[in-house]
């Protein structure tokens, strides 16, 4: 028998900030007061992508919408609302752009990087990339509304990207991006002046509330 809640938990969908394939994107065109997205993803097992599944594309959450096949990868599309298009970076994509994919996480597997809701909370602006011995401290301009909800040696997802947050200087955040991030992301694609979607900390946002809260009390 399940334990109680599970189905509920079941219900509820969360990524780990661990990327599962970066995948090029095929097309991105208007569709109605949106636009609908199609990416070439190859995933790394031969497990088949739902109807309805949810993705995290540059780590916000999307829902395959149709589903084709190519002889090493399957075509996803997703439609992206006026209101996703406002708060992500997706309309500076173009064809060919590669981007983050991680499928949602299950109940009961290992938990890699750190909860991700795939609600972008913001879009920030890669400011400065300095290599250190194949290794990358990366620094991104952070308005004071976002840097409030995250914490030295917490964890941040940047373009879906699990990541600890190293310093947190006025208007900035840095974090260190190993080889193998590098390797298999599209983090640093694009170099200073990219924009990225940011999802803070959500347990560091739940706090921040909880404060507001007492203090309005």
């Amino acid at each position: 028998m399940a334990p109680a809640g599970a189905h509920l938990l079941e219900e509820i969908v969360m990524f780990t900030g661990l990327i599962e394939a970066l995948a090029p994107l095929r097309s991105l065109n208007a569709n109605g007061a949106g636009w609908r997205l199609q990416l070439a993803v190859r995933w790394p097992d031969s497990e088949p992508t739902g109807l309805g599944d949810s993705i995290a594309v540059n780590g916000c959450c999307l829902t395959v919408v149709a589903r084709d096949c190519e002889p090493d990868a399957e075509l996803l599309d997703f439609e992206l609302s006026p209101e996703t298009l406002a708060r992500t970076a997706f309309s500076l994509l173009h064809p060919g752009d590669p981007v983050n994919c991680e499928r949602a996480a299950k109940l009961g597997q290992r938990m890699g990087g750190h909860l991700v809701t795939g609600h972008i909370d913001g879009v920030i602006d890669l400011v400065q990339i300095t290599e250190t011995a194949g290794f990358f401290d990366v620094h991104y301009a952070v308005p004071a509304e976002l840097a409030a909800e995250l914490v030295v040696k917490g964890s941040v997802a940047i373009d879906g990207v699990s990541l600890t947050v190293n310093a947190l200087p006025v208007g900035q955040l840095h974090v260190t991006v190993i080889p193998h991030t590098v390797a298999h992301t599209q983090l640093l694609v694009g170099g200073t002046g990219k924009r990225a979607h940011i999802e803070t900390d959500l347990i560091a946002k739940h706090v921040r509330r909880l404060v507001e809260l007492g203090r309005a009390g």
